[in-house]
């Protein structure tokens, strides 16, 4: 029986990202591959900023239908109202592909190989230590609602 009425992460998701760009900022300094830090080309820096603007629509505008919604879009809060509406039509976790996308134009800008290598191992704990533990509490809270969500719309694209 579930005690708790919200989604157990392992970890917040923007702390996942924060952390994945100090460290390979760390790993860029100590152990230097690549172009050096913050040395993009001109298409580099153009490419990456593109990234982190969608990345940021993509973070941002859904997460407004959750407020407008009358619900939390933190994982450590009860969800009150399953959001199906807007970008939730097309995928169920448009804010973390934003989070994704800031987080891989910030490696162009910057010009990390380290950060682009942990980008693999943060998406992986993203999808196993967040996305999957919030599809079991909302599975929990909204019932067949959810799963017929689910059903419907992809995961992530």
């Amino acid at each position: 029986m579930r005690k708790k009425d919200y989604a157990d992460v392992a970890i917040k998701p923007p702390i996942l990202f924060l952390g994945a760009l100090l460290l390979g900022y760390v790993l860029t300094l100590w152990f230097p591959i690549g172009p050096g830090l913050a040395r993009p080309n001109g298409l580099g820096l153009t490419v990456g900023l593109v990234f982190v603007a969608v990345g940021f629509v993509l973070a941002i505008l859904p997460a407004r239908r959750f407020y407008k919604a009358g619900t939390s879009v933190a994982p450590g809060e009860p969800s009150t109202v399953l959001v199906k509406e807007g970008i939730y039509k097309v995928t169920r976790n448009p804010i973390y592909i934003g989070l994704i996308l800031i987080y891989f134009g910030l490696c162009l800008v910057l010009t990390s190989i380290w950060m682009l290598l942990l980008l693999v191992p943060a998406t992986i704990i993203l999808h196993r230590g967040v996305v999957k533990r919030e599809e079991d509490y909302l599975s929990w809270k909204f019932g067949d609602a959810y799963r017929s969500y689910m059903s419907q719309v992809p995961r992530w694209l």
